[in-house]
């Protein structure tokens, strides 16, 4: 079973940015790990250290066993001597060359029947040997993207580096594309280290998530984990938690804790990692059901919480609305419930949700 992939390095940039990457990364098994946050947190630079193109200031890169790049040691293994596949965000497929020309293109090392066996191969893993002959201009943005991976597998990488694979495509095409890329990767069976600041792809593609913001690694864990529990502030907005706000622990109880917002008291299931009372309270918009006010339903949920609408707005297959509930409250329904429900702005509701769905994080 070879060691993890283990980074820890500095590199400085003009106006004071600093990137301060800490990555574990397993090389056992055929994982996703996404490198996830927003634009200019340090994703991409973390991803071309890790392949090489660019060099840390201070650190070390050791894959398992071999060193790529050690500062003690004034140690820097150049990039094809890594056996990495780096695809970048445009494919960079070469236009004058086939699709089986651009696979062979990396494989000079090989005789000519071993460089086209090896294309075969590869073509076949991806399904895109009926496409062998056709060139770059003539593909869809599927096969494109399918081509592009085939040539960055074809030299045989220990390790797969994917600059947002899907930003080249427009948004149904990247839809339709998650999927089918997940599905890729998983068959060729080769650990992967993927760039994404969208948050449906890094769901979608990741196994694990490693949250960057502002050039640090905020949390790094199981993707459900992280996105369920976030530890700070930062990873809880780079992540897209709707509601964030400040509150404070007034009581513990039977394996609850309520806390103040505000004017509005909520309570949250104690996990035992809140040791102080001043915390944030981090609900996410899906876990919010609406109802129209009126008489206290039988619910499983614990928080039942009056307030009135102030904003609808739909966003393609969902209406997102802002509630005033002595805490501005997010939540995302439906268009057949928004008018089942006739939501409007300006009208009362009731916000249910379970403690469960309650997060904590200390302030510190």
């Amino acid at each position: 079973m070879p060691p993890p992939l283990v980074a820890h390095f500095t590199k400085s940039f003009a106006r004071g940015f600093q990137l301060r990457a800490e990555l574990r990364i397993p090389l056992d098994e055929p994982s996703v790990t996404v490198l996830f946050g927003p634009s200019g947190a340090g994703k991409t630079t973390i991803l071309r250290c890790l392949a090489g193109l660019e060099q840390p200031d201070h650190g070390h890169i050791l894959a398992g066993d071999q060193a790529w790049y050690d500062t003690r040691r004034h140690l820097s293994i150049p990039p094809q001597q890594r056996r990495i596949g780096y695809l970048s965000q445009d494919y960079a497929l070469f236009p004058h060359l086939t699709v089986r020309g651009n696979v062979e293109y990396g494989l000079h090392h090989l005789p000519r029947a071993g460089r086209r066996e090896r294309a075969n191969s590869v073509l076949q893993l991806l399904e895109i040997d009926a496409l062998a002959d056709r060139y770059p201009r003539q593909l869809s943005g599927g096969q494109l993207q399918r081509a592009a991976l085939a040539r960055t597998l074809a030299p045989g990488p220990c390790l797969l580096l994917l600059d947002e694979p899907l930003s080249a495509l427009d948004a149904p095409a990247r839809a339709r594309l998650r999927t089918e890329l997940r599905r890729l990767l998983v068959r060729v069976g080769v650990p992967t280290v993927l760039v994404t600041h969208d948050r449906t792809e890094a769901i979608a593609l990741g196994d694990w998530l490693v949250v960057v913001v502002d050039g640090e690694v905020h949390q790094a864990g199981a993707v459900e984990e992280v996105f369920r529990a976030p530890r700070d502030v930062a990873t809880a907005q780079a992540l897209g938690i709707e509601t964030v706000h400040p509150a404070r622990v007034v009581e513990r109880e039977n394996g609850l804790l309520a806390v103040q917002a505000g004017q509005t008291r909520l309570l949250a299931l104690d996990t035992g990692d809140v040791n102080s009372d001043e915390v944030f309270v981090c609900i996410r918009a899906e876990a919010v059901v609406l109802e129209q006010t009126g008489p206290a339903a039988r619910t499983t949920a614990r928080n039942r919480l009056p307030g009135r609408i102030t904003s609808v707005i739909s966003e393609g297959p969902v209406v997102r609305l802002l509630i005033d509930c002595g805490i501005p409250l997010v939540a995302l329904i439906t268009h057949q419930s928004c008018e089942e429900l006739m939501l409007a702005e300006g009208q009362a509701v009731t916000a249910t949700l379970k403690a469960t769905a309650v997060h904590l994080i200390p302030r510190v």
